[in-house]
């Protein structure tokens, strides 16, 4: 597992350890980490701070050329609202820990023409295979299913 990789790990324990889903997310460009987060929605009573939305809220504003030079690393495969945010920043790459858990938009996100690469870790996949059996509440409420 890359640096990158292992940052968004820890952005997702530090949001298992607030009580939250175990998603985290990097924004990096040029080989350094802009910004860095993970999903806040139990912690701030937030509707839209999954891990990718809060990497990009924590990266601040940047110019268009940065988002469409940039890579970003998610723990789990994004949800139409964080593929949203990828295709209207223009990211051109986006590195998933793993979408066994859940899948995501990645067909779409590919038939505009993002690069993703699946890595399937074991960690990623552990992390939220033990959330959601701790958590299907919070977990079923965070993906619309109750």
């Amino acid at each position: 597992m890359d640096e990158f990789m292992k940052a968004a790990l820890a952005e997702a324990q530090t949001g298992m350890d607030e009580g939250g889903v175990p998603i985290g997310s990097v924004l990096v460009h040029q080989g350094r980490i802009i910004g860095r987060g993970h999903n806040r929605r139990v912690q701030q009573g937030s509707a839209i701070l999954h891990g990718e939305m809060d990497a990009l809220e924590n990266a601040g504003r940047q110019p268009a050329h940065v988002y469409r030079e940039s890579v970003l690393y998610t723990t789990l495969s994004p949800c139409p609202m964080c593929t949203g945010a990828i295709l209207l920043y223009g990211i051109p790459r986006v590195i998933i820990g793993e979408n066994q858990s859940f899948l995501g938009e990645e067909a779409l996100l590919q038939s505009r023409g993002v690069q993703i690469e699946v890595l399937q870790n074991d960690a990623c996949i552990d992390l939220m295979r033990r959330f959601m059996e701790a958590r299907p509440d919070v977990w079923n409420e965070d993906i619309g299913e109750s």
